[in-house]
């Protein structure tokens, strides 16, 4: 924000000196205190009042006011008309443009921990991200979700990888993850929590009910 001072010099055959405050306001913020233009007469007016009135003070804020622009959102894409399979709705899902930060996360999600897996595995982990984001339990954003520590294994140090963006596997985690934010197919997950391989058995696990098995994933909520 620029604040500009603007000065009226008197010359010296004049009789009257004007002095007028200007303020700016941007952003919501006021920046000068505003006062009505006070004008001070010189010479005889001057001599019948006991004293002249007291210049107004001239305040400014020294440092810029700035408010931070929120994230574009991502451009909604129509679902495509109808599809008999999530097979054949993945493959006619636009994964053009540019994608938002989130849904950046959550096809990330899908793509490191379950790129070998099929489609509705990979439906599956997209669904735990995005219930974790509405469970109060959990962070309400899909970033801040798949960065929370000791949750996902890909994740080094609350950084994400970059994926191989020229491969199928990572348009096909991209699709994934806009028909999962959009709710365009029902998973056997709808409503886990948690995931884990099946090789492995957490001690958690044994305290929650299992939702779903989809090829190398157990689900839970």
């Amino acid at each position: 924000m620029k604040f500009f001072s603007k000065r009226i010099g008197a010359s010296a055959l004049a009789t009257t000196l004007i002095a007028t405050v200007f303020g700016t306001a941007g952003s919501g913020a006021v920046a000068q205190d505003q006062a009505e233009p006070i004008v001070l007469e010189t010479d005889q007016t001057l001599a019948d009042t006991a004293e002249a009135p007291a210049e107004p003070e001239i305040r400014f804020v020294m440092s810029e006011v700035v408010q931070e622009l929120p994230e574009e959102p991502e451009i909604e894409i129509p679902a495509p008309a109808s599809a008999t399979n999530l097979r054949e709705l993945v493959s006619t899902t636009d994964t053009s443009g540019e994608m938002s930060r989130d849904m950046m996360c959550l096809a990330q999600a899908v793509y490191f921990e379950a790129r070998g897996e099929p489609l509705d595995g990979q439906l599956a982990v997209a669904r735990v991200v995005i219930n974790r984001a509405e469970s109060s339990r959990f962070p309400d954003d899909y970033c801040s979700v798949v960065t929370q520590r000791a949750q996902f294994s890909f994740v080094r140090g609350g950084n994400i990888p970059a994926p191989n963006h020229g491969s199928a596997a990572w348009t096909r985690a991209k699709a994934v993850a806009r028909i999962a934010h959009r709710d365009l197919w029902d998973s056997p997950a709808h409503d886990a929590l948690y995931f884990h391989a099946t090789h492995i058995r957490p001690r958690w696990a044994g305290r929650l009910q299992a939702r779903a098995t989809i090829d190398n994933h157990v689900f839970y909520r």
